[in-house]
């Protein structure tokens, strides 16, 4: 688990806002205004958060390489 971090507890509000607490915000650089993306699967009862330029870089990063991970899978296919 090395790089992650329990940052504590979030309580669902009335409106459905969340909280996220100050350590987090601070360690993570999540400012007013900062777009989050939740993410999450219904069948393992996940969420979290992704901030948007976190998820602009991953999708840079699978575009620019698009072409590797086809080979990757056609090897794996073939094996």
């Amino acid at each position: 688990m090395k790089h992650k971090k329990l940052y504590g507890t979030a309580t669902v509000g009335t409106k459905g806002q969340v909280v996220i607490p100050v350590d987090a915000r601070d360690e993570l650089d999540i400012k007013p205004g900062d777009k989050l993306y939740v993410v999450g699967s219904y069948e393992n009862q996940f969420v979290g958060f992704i901030k948007e330029d976190q998820l602009r870089r991953m999708i840079d990063h699978i575009t620019d390489n698009v072409e590797q991970y086809k080979n990757i899978l056609g090897k794996q296919k073939r094996d």
